[in-house]
């Protein structure tokens, strides 16, 4: 099983090879490589798995895929 965790792009450095992104997941902020992914643009959601984005997600999917992962967070914290 892997998993992909959404976070939203926050800069693009398109000088970079491959082209990369800082990407903010819920405070926490990585580059990822996104030279794959089309037409990404700031404030985008992008699904990330294991330093590359994999896909572009609407913002509610993304914010509701958060909330879920907070709640599970929240609930396995005791």
């Amino acid at each position: 099983m892997c998993l992909a965790i959404p976070g939203r792009v926050i800069s693009i450095n398109q000088s970079s090879v491959p082209i990369t992104a800082k990407v903010n997941f819920s405070g926490i902020v990585r580059e990822v490589v996104v030279e794959w992914i089309d037409e990404v643009a700031v404030n985008d959601y992008v699904v990330v798995h294991a330093g590359f984005a994999i896909s572009k997600l609407d913002e509610e999917a993304a914010l509701k895929t958060l909330q879920l992962f907070g709640q599970w967070q929240t609930q396995n914290a005791e």
